[in-house]
């Protein structure tokens, strides 16, 4: 980790970042669902960003045709509530769409109650930015050498992390705006607090010597 601890060779360290980002292949996972049971993944995703997404069931048997309860329903959601995508009672489906606003977007897979009970395996593949562009497409339609698609590369991801970079400063700041907010009102709230505790007490002495006072005891 020496080779990154001068400031001199910090552009080539970003080189080096971005070469990783481009080298390192995009796989899909896999998760199990039990039907009657709901399974969601979350991606934070900025604004005006493509995403695309690709889901199957795996097929328990290899050869036979998929089983009639291998079907599940699959919602995309954004963190407002906002549908993007929905299929009902599906063993494969895609979506692609440009997000609207920043923030976790959320797919929801479920699987309906079955008897017996079975667990359905889903290969999910979701991608995001630059890693959502089809570079194959990019490369036929332009005619491109495989240099000049590297640095393509290389500019649409410097691009995204430029991107990432401001919007996770923004969500800082929105964070920082929200703890000097609650700090204002917990302080607030402790200064509240502490009149009316003197408020009490001071009406408890008075309480007390009224009451002495009645008595003749003072």
């Amino acid at each position: 980790m020496e080779l990154c601890s001068y400031p001199q060779r910090f552009n080539f360290c970003i080189f080096l970042l971005v070469l990783t980002i481009i080298s390192t292949p995009v796989q899909s996972i896999r998760f199990d669902l039990d039907s009657g049971h709901t399974k969601c993944i979350a991606e934070d995703i900025q604004s005006n960003a493509m995403t695309v997404g690709k889901y199957h069931i795996v097929n328990p048997n290899e050869g036979q045709p998929l089983p009639d309860s291998h079907k599940v329903t699959v919602r995309v959601t954004s963190g407002y509530g906002n549908n993007y995508h929905y299929a009902d009672h599906v063993n494969t489906g895609q979506f692609a769409f440009q997000t609207a606003e920043a923030g976790d977007y959320m797919a929801c897979f479920f699987a309906a109650d079955h008897k017996p009970a079975v667990t359905l395996t889903v290969d999910f593949d979701w991608k995001s930015g630059v890693a959502a562009k089809d570079w194959s497409n990019v490369a036929k339609k332009g005619s491109v050498e495989l240099m000049e698609l590297e640095l393509k590369k290389m500019f649409d991801t410097v691009q995204s992390i430029h991107d990432e970079m401001f919007y996770l400063r923004e969500r800082e700041e929105e964070m920082q705006e929200l703890n000097r907010s609650t700090n204002a009102k917990m302080g607030w709230l402790s200064l509240l607090s502490i009149v009316i505790a003197l408020s009490v007490g001071g009406l408890q002495l008075w309480h007390l010597k009224t009451f002495f006072e009645k008595k003749k005891l003072i």
